[in-house]
């Protein structure tokens, strides 16, 4: 693989770029890129793709067979764990997930914790601080269930203050969103610079009206800074371009355009 001998880092892709199930990409993948971000999803009463124990044992045996390591994205967003309350549902959810998943030996599981609630500045500090008592206990919940609090890698989404999380994250690591900084209009490297210390998941992908969109929407002026960045700082962790289908021949082709200019420029 060209990418290999590029960059410090696992190149990852989605678990949707070709039709078919996680296995039928997993197959695809393995010879292109590092790592398949295993996407899950389960809507009530709706779609679902939570796979069986045997369709578990068939990615791992695809992933020795190929040298492929997965992240897993969780499919809900996580509540706040409030003292005296049962475990809620989606956190059992998680737990399940999570020890499902083991079989896999996961590079990182990727989640987003839900602050809706309380991410207006103007919200008063006695339900902040509410809120973020309860995300400690579910990020305490979910580093037992995973065994090693490094594995957890949690996700900035668009819509929040960019230290919104940083009170709450503790031991666990990041996933940096690029393209939810992008969305929000923030100069991502300030960001990933600040943060890159105990990161363990990039996501990139492009905006044309929305995001998930093609890496090749990202002109060299916004994508170059981001890779150099990552360069600089020997980031050695996963790189995903979290695109879908299509998307993706176009996405990796200006990856890889982005990764030769930069590597120009650093001669």
């Amino acid at each position: 693989m060209e990418h290999t001998g590029l960059a410090p880092w696992r190149l990852g892709a989605t678990s949707y770029v070709v039709p078919g199930d996680l296995a039928t990409n997993a197959r695809y993948l393995g010879g292109l890129v590092d790592d398949m971000e295993v996407v899950l999803f389960d809507a009530p009463g709706g779609p679902s793709n939570l796979p069986s124990l045997a369709q578990i044992a068939e990615l791992a045996a695809i992933a020795r067979g190929e040298g492929l390591t997965y992240t897993i994205h969780l499919p809900s967003d996580l509540p706040a764990q409030l003292a005296g309350e049962p475990t809620h549902p989606l956190l059992l959810q998680a737990q399940r997930l999570i020890s499902d998943m083991q079989a896999l030996s996961p590079f990182a599981y990727v989640f987003h914790l839900d602050g809706k609630a309380v991410r207006d500045p103007s919200t008063p500090p006695v339900f902040l601080y509410r809120w973020q008592d309860g995300a400690r206990r579910t990020l305490d919940l979910l580093s037992e269930w995973a065994g090693d609090p490094s594995l957890l890698a949690l996700e900035n989404v668009e819509g929040y203050d960019l230290g919104f999380y940083d009170d709450v994250i503790g031991p666990r690591a990041r996933c940096i969103d690029v393209g939810h900084l992008w969305v929000d209009g923030h100069e991502a490297t300030a960001y990933l610079q600040s943060r890159l210390t105990n990161a363990r998941v990039i996501h990139l992908h492009g905006l044309a009206g929305r995001d998930h969109l093609s890496l090749a929407h990202a002109p060299a002026a916004q994508l170059d800074p981001v890779l150099s960045t990552l360069a600089a700082h020997r980031f050695n962790g996963v790189v995903t371009l979290e695109v879908f289908e299509a998307d993706f021949p176009t996405s990796l082709k200006a990856y890889s355009s982005a990764m030769h200019r930069v590597l120009r420029t650093g001669d």
